[in-house]
């Protein structure tokens, strides 16, 4: 995956007016070190998506990625799956994102076999799909927007295929809601975020990450008709899901 690790401090001096978190090219700059830093676990995730992938990726079938940013899960899963005629396709609404996950497609020597869209996925069609990863990209989604979504991922997925999601979740109990948010936030400290950092970024991510419970995921996930949901990590307040045809 990416070699460039430039240090993310978008967030290290205080900043007059704290606009609302995009995956601009400042941010795309940082996003490496920024991701492994705030997301526990992250290494361990991307690994597991391919392994996962790979056990349910069908011959001649489409693989896609939704928010695909650096293309980590993508290169994950292009590496894992060796069923015959697969089509591995990235999206990723941010320009910005595209550009730099074509050059590390083209570091692993992987980039004509993905095809890369830079467009909203909400306005994409997924069709013939054995797999689909959403590696942290609902939760960006407006929430009015999501079972409509991901009803379309269930009726373009093939039969026995998986949709592979992760997202940052909340708790409905208020008290266990601020310890793993106490908990997450002590594991941003130990990766070298300030107070100042951590309270910057909450705040521009606000109203743009909307966390729902893992209740409300896995009641939507079933209206839409998956049958089987297993969760298969957790940590703190991060969870990711397969959600089986």
């Amino acid at each position: 995956m990416a070699t460039d690790r430039t240090p993310d401090n978008i967030y290290a001096n205080p900043l007059e007016t704290i606009v609302d978190f995009k995956f601009d090219d400042q941010v795309v700059g940082v996003f490496a070190d920024m991701i492994n830093r705030s997301v526990p676990g992250y290494s361990t995730i991307i690994k597991s998506l391919g392994i996962l992938a790979s056990q349910y990726a069908q011959p001649d079938s489409r693989c896609y990625d939704l928010g695909c940013s650096l293309g980590a899960a993508t290169l994950s899963m292009r590496q894992q799956v060796s069923q015959p005629n697969c089509r591995f396709i990235a999206i990723d609404n941010s320009e910005a994102m595209i550009n730099r996950c074509r050059e590390h497609l083209q570091v692993a020597n992987c980039d004509e076999q993905v095809e890369l869209i830079c467009g909203d996925i909400l306005d994409q069609n997924i069709d013939e799909a054995s797999v689909v990863i959403m590696n942290f990209t609902l939760q960006f989604i407006a929430p009015e927007l999501r079972e409509q979504l991901l009803q379309r991922i269930y009726q373009g997925l093939k039969p026995g295929g998986v949709l592979l999601l992760s997202e940052k979740i909340r708790i409905d109990d208020a008290e266990s809601d601020q310890q793993l948010i106490d908990w997450y936030h002590q594991f941003k400290r130990a990766n070298g975020y300030s107070e100042l950092e951590i309270s910057q970024k909450r705040s521009a991510l606000e109203k743009v990450l909307i966390p729902e419970t893992l209740e409300a995921h896995q009641q939507r996930l079933q209206g839409v008709g998956f049958k089987q949901i297993q969760p298969w990590f957790q940590c703190f307040n991060f969870i990711s899901l397969a959600a089986i045809k």
